[in-house]
């Protein structure tokens, strides 16, 4: 860090904060031109539901490898060579004719690409930022939340007017062109020698026998499987429910809960920091108090019968959300080994996605059995209910034991 200077640490929050916004935009790309594509293939929910599963999945299998591969290589080339992949795989889904080549193209070769870019992204930017992790992390985050704005209106403008293929040819182009400005511009910072032998099982060891990164990771299961079905399917509620358009839909189903959780996730990140550098344990107490708060608004979206009811519960619950949000990787950091950090990511990423992975499909089934989606938002309350009450819970009894382990060391 002392070689590097002052400023660039910021340029590099820029150009990983681009990359996430293309990250991220590509995934809700498919979410909100999903009905067009479920009409124009006369496809079935719960058979365009399986593209979100699959995609999960085999983001869950690849991810450790990435993580493996970000703590034993260049995490600026894992990083570069990452976008420059799925991008280039989103291109080719705007090909795709029917679900096998959807489920290729978009679960396989995107969520395989995909999968090699957190782990290294998030320990990069923790490299650069020591002192300033929390609020690099929550700036960081913000990309996230204009990410799926932009993908959630740009692309259902796209596929209402030009068809849902060139919504994947823009998205895929755009990150294209990024992956060649992080060649340019993007560095490595030296690593410890420890991280020149890391084995792909270490993030795991390390994780789930570690009772505060374990409880990190059990609530980012339990996070990620709300936000996948509602990421999914809240598009397609709002053109069911409320008469949309696929512009609208996809517009109104990010812009309310993710401008609210752009202010949220600053507000969390800057009081996480300042408030752990007393109390270690408070970044996974804001933690859990956002997913308690969060899940109060959630069985609300399915009885609101005002549009605007419903907007306002979105904003709710992504202003809360965003305190999760901003504490995921500091925690996570935290009370793991420098060099094992993008290893330990991968292990919680994957056990979050594959656990998420599921949401879209059974979010489907409860829908086709129902004949609406109302019932299945007080099923998600409830799942966020209990993981922050867990949170809650491990933050007094392990947090700062397992810290002190990792600043002892």
């Amino acid at each position: 860090m002392k070689n590097a200077s002052k400023w660039y640490k910021w340029e590099v929050l820029l150009l990983l904060w681009v990359a996430y916004l293309l990250n991220q935009g590509d995934r809700q790309v498919f979410n909100s031109v999903l009905p067009l594509i479920r009409d124009s293939l006369s496809l079935t929910d719960t058979s365009v539901s399986l593209i979100a599963v699959f995609f999960n999945l085999f983001y869950a299998v690849m991810v450790p490898i990435g993580g493996w591969f970000g703590d034993k290589f260049s995490r600026k080339w894992v990083c570069t060579l990452s976008i420059l992949f799925w991008s280039i795989a989103t291109m080719f889904t705007g090909l795709a004719n029917g679900v096998f080549l959807l489920i290729l193209t978009r679960s396989v070769a995107t969520g395989g690409g995909e999968a090699f870019f957190g782990p290294a992204n998030y320990s990069l930017l923790g490299q650069y930022h020591t002192d300033t992790r929390a609020r690099a992390m929550s700036i960081h985050q913000t990309s996230y939340y204009v990410g799926v704005i932009l993908a959630g209106w740009l692309a259902g403008y796209i596929g209402d007017h030009l068809g849902w293929q060139y919504a994947f040819y823009i998205f895929g182009g755009a990150g294209v062109l990024w992956a060649v400005v992080m060649a340019l511009r993007l560095k490595d910072l030296p690593r410890p020698a420890a991280a020149d032998k890391p084995r792909i099982w270490d993030g795991f060891k390390t994780v789930f026998t570690t009772p505060t990164a374990l409880m990190v990771t059990i609530g980012f299961c339990g996070f990620i499987f709300v936000i996948t079905g509602y990421m999914t399917w809240v598009p397609t509620f709002l053109q069911e429910n409320f008469g949309q358009t696929g512009a609208q839909a996809g517009l109104h189903s990010m812009l309310w809960t993710y401008v609210a959780a752009f202010g949220g996730v600053l507000l969390a990140g800057t009081l996480s920091d300042k408030w752990a550098a007393k109390d270690p344990k408070k970044r996974m107490i804001i933690q859990g108090a956002g997913l308690i708060l969060g899940a109060l608004f959630l069985p609300f979206m399915g009885t609101a019968k005002s549009v605007w009811v419903l907007y306002f519960c979105f904003a709710g619950w992504g202003f809360f959300r965003a305190f999760f949000d901003a504490n995921i990787y500091a925690a996570l950091y935290d009370v793991t080994p420098d060099h094992l950090h993008a290893s330990c990511s991968s292990a919680m990423i994957m056990t979050g996605f594959a656990v998420g992975a599921t949401a879209p499909y059974i979010l489907a089934l409860i829908k086709e059995a129902t004949g609406s989606l109302n019932a299945t938002f007080p099923i998600l309350g409830v799942i966020w209910l209990l993981c922050g009450l867990a949170c809650l819970w491990v933050s007094f009894k392990h947090y700062n034991n397992d810290h002190k382990k990792i600043v002892s060391q």
